[in-house]
């Protein structure tokens, strides 16, 4: 599960980014597929946090954090 915290979009983002980062989802599963690492309620108020910001349940993961910047060597 990940950590409790206040909800936002900008937390939400970085808790999928971690997720992303460590290979526990990939970027085109559905942001659904996040139910399962949150809780009962933090995921309700993970839904309306997605809802507020414009996002679908069915859009994918990368949809929610973006794309990435990559610096030249």
């Amino acid at each position: 599960m990940l950590t409790e915290r206040r909800c936002s979009i900008s937390s939400i983002q970085e808790d999928v980014q971690a997720l992303v980062e460590k290979g526990t989802i990939a970027k085109r599963q559905q942001i659904y597929a996040l139910a399962r690492y949150y809780s009962t309620a933090e995921w309700r108020s993970v839904e309306q946090v997605l809802e507020v910001n414009e996002y679908l349940l069915r859009d994918s993961v990368c949809d929610l954090i973006g794309s990435e910047s990559w610096m030249n060597d």
